[in-house]
Parts: C-alpha cells; sequence; structure tokens
C-alpha cells in the first residue's frame, strides 16, 4: 500500500505542476516572440532504507520549444523578425540575455530598447543619434541617414547568436539565456526580416489538449488514493479479525 501511495502522490503533484507550465504558455499566447515551456519530467530515487522501490515524478519546467511562431508583417522601420534560427540580444538586469521579439523603441536618450531591455549590438550598447531616415539590413546593419545628407551611414550591427534548445532556459524576466551562465557568440548565419514581427509560438490546441490530458491523468491518481483507501480498511479488517 505504502508504495502505491507514493505512485499516486507523485503522479498527482506531476499532473498539477504540468497544468501550470501549459497554463502559462496559454497566458503568453499573444506575447511576440514568446518560446513556449515544455513540461518534461523524469524519475526521482526517494532516499532512505527500505524506500528502493519507491520512486517520486520530478518535473523539469525549463525546457523550451523553439520552433518558429507565426510572422507578420508592419512595415516599421524599428521591427524586425528572425528568419530560421538565432536570437537577438539585450542587456537585462540579470545579465545578459536572448529574445524573438524584435519590436524595438529608441527611449529619450535614442537608445534602442526591446520591451525596457537595451538592445545590443556588436559594439555593445546601441544609441542612435538624430536621423531623418533608418534602416535595418538582413544581416542586422544599422544605417542611418543624417540631418542635412543623402547618403545612409552604418552606425552599428545588431549583435544575433543562435543556440540550440537544450542550450537555453530562461531567467526570472521569461528571456532565455544560456543554461552555462557563458554569453553565446555571435552568429553571422542568422537572417533578419525587416519590418517583420513574429509572434508567440504558442499553439492553442496543443495546450488544451495537453490540459484535458493532465486532468485526466490527475483524476486517474485520485482514484488510486481511493483504491489505497479501500484496501488498507481491507487489510486491517482481516489483521484485527474483524
Amino acid at each position: 500500500m505504502d508504495a502505491l501511495i507514493y505512485t499516486a502522490m507523485s503522479g498527482a503533484e506531476r499532473a498539477l505542476r504540468g497544468q501550470q507550465v501549459h497554463a502559462n504558455n496559454l497566458a503568453n499566447i499573444d506575447t511576440g516572440g514568446f518560446r513556449a515551456n515544455m513540461e518534461l519530467s523524469a524519475a526521482q530515487a526517494v532516499n532512505g532504507y527500505g524506500y528502493d522501490d519507491r520512486h517520486m515524478s520530478q518535473l523539469q519546467a525549463n525546457a523550451l520549444s523553439t520552433k518558429p511562431g507565426t510572422m507578420k508583417s508592419t512595415g516599421r522601420d524599428l521591427d524586425v523578425a528572425i528568419a530560421g534560427g538565432g536570437f537577438l540580444t539585450v542587456q537585462s538586469a540579470n545579465g545578459e540575455a536572448y529574445t524573438r521579439a524584435g519590436g524595438m523603441v529608441l527611449d529619450e536618450n535614442g537608445t534602442l530598447r526591446i520591451n525596457g531591455d537595451v538592445v545590443l549590438g556588436e559594439g555593445g550598447p546601441i544609441t542612435l543619434p538624430e536621423y531623418t531616415n533608418i534602416a535595418i539590413g538582413n544581416d542586422g546593419t544599422i544605417s542611418i541617414q543624417a540631418p542635412g545628407t543623402t547618403t545612409m551611414q552604418v552606425i552599428d550591427k545588431l549583435r544575433l547568436v543562435k543556440a540550440e534548445a537544450s542550450e537555453l532556459t530562461k531567467n526570472t524576466q521569461g528571456l532565455l539565456v544560456a543554461r552555462d551562465g557563458n554569453p553565446l557568440a555571435t552568429d553571422p548565419s542568422v537572417v533578419l526580416r525587416p519590418g517583420h514581427l513574429e509572434g508567440s509560438n504558442v499553439s492553442a490546441v496543443e495546450e488544451m489538449v495537453s490540459v484535458m490530458s493532465l486532468n485526466r491523468t490527475f483524476e486517474i491518481q485520485m482514484k488510486l488514493f481511493s483504491a489505497t483507501d479501500t484496501m488498507t480498511e481491507a487489510g486491517n479488517r482481516l489483521i484485527s479479525g474483524s
């Protein structure tokens, strides 16, 4: 009975925590550049004498999906989307981080920001002088036309990086960071689509199916609890002779 209780309890907890992962994904279905969290679990042995046949389910919710999201044209000069793999680099409160959100804005000092975080170029934070025209190339090159001039001048280049999903996790801000804590190397193969934005890669249908599956799993674990109670009562009656 004891081993069955561990199994049911662990399964129920895994189902509840898995629902939290999918609920968070659904809450960010309209967040630009959001990468869906993936619900993963692994068996964890219970330490202690006499617990060799008992295992718990340990949820690993920091894996993420890197499949592309829906891309839409905006025509805005400071909007960029990434075609294929790759990420933009920003300076967050917790250090260097990466994102697929490409809706850049200028603050009062002319510094490029994404959702409040400073956008990094190959030379550091990108601050633009006064300009009358701006263009961002497919390779991340930022060119401007200064007032009183007729030619475009290269100012900086967006720092574009690439990494596999297994090399990335999310920080407390929801931004992507390298698992080993080291900055990713600049990758010249990353291609941008200026004037576009990429949406979240969350599929509402897939998330709802996963939630319903977890609900059924939780119900099964609760039935196991009830079965355990019934078997324990029957065992007690046999022992007591009643």
